[in-house]
């Protein structure tokens, strides 16, 4: 077999390495930051400093993999308690220091760890909750094979062309962004440049607080 779904087999492997070099890098850069944020979300609002939630990973061709994702805690511990609901401009749930960490987006450093599990990639599609899931597979053709074969990620194509999923038409956008993600993946040079270029541009998002 020389390839897995959407990944040849050499393109693969040129990713995890990446996915583990730059993970390992950015937990070394970052974790003198990591108890200040949690420090500053203990302050801030009552609740745990991370925030786990199940989400769907790669698909493979006998089983969908599904995973714990983390993050920095950014709402209310109550902010789902009636159900998993779409994202708002403004969104009341979010904490005065939970916005700090979108916009710079800090609160996702704790899946640099989901990396180095091997349950996410640094660039990918982003992996969406089970309590949507059968909702957008059923609505938006084509929506599962965003991830045949491919880890999601922490930032991605759709990340950073549009923010946080509010409705329905968003997600539908970004499953757009995401297979055109999958077709740079058929070629090794392409897969580099994608993924160093997005990576950079995340990193900017970082430095300037344009996160959402």
């Amino acid at each position: 077999m020389t390839e897995t779904l959407h990944l040849p087999l050499h393109v693969a492997a040129a990713k995890r390495a990446f996915d583990i070099f730059v993970a390992l890098l950015g937990l070394l850069l970052t974790l003198p930051l990591w108890p200040l944020i949690a420090l500053a979300i203990r302050l801030d609002s009552p609740g745990p400093v991370l925030y786990r939630q199940m989400r769907i990973g790669r698909m493979l061709p006998d089983r969908t993999e599904v995973f714990m994702m983390l993050k920095f805690r950014s709402m209310r511990t109550d902010a789902e308690m009636a159900g998993a609901v779409w994202a708002q401009k403004r969104d009341p749930r979010i904490t005065r220091v939970g916005l700090f960490l979108r916009k710079t987006r800090l609160d996702e450093l704790p899946q640099l760890i989901n990396v180095l599990r091997g349950d996410m990639a640094i660039i990918g599609p982003r992996p969406e909750r089970p309590g949507f899931y059968q909702t957008l597979e059923r609505s938006i053709p084509f929506f599962a094979d965003r991830t045949a074969g491919i880890r999601p990620g922490i930032t991605g194509l759709a990340q950073v062309n549009q923010g946080y999923d509010t409705c329905l038409d968003d997600v539908r956008n970004k499953a757009a962004f995401d297979h055109a993600y999958a077709m740079a993946l058929r070629d090794l040079r392409a897969w580099f440049f994608m993924d160093t270029s997005l990576a950079l541009r995340t990193f900017t998002v970082m430095v300037t607080g344009r996160g959402q």
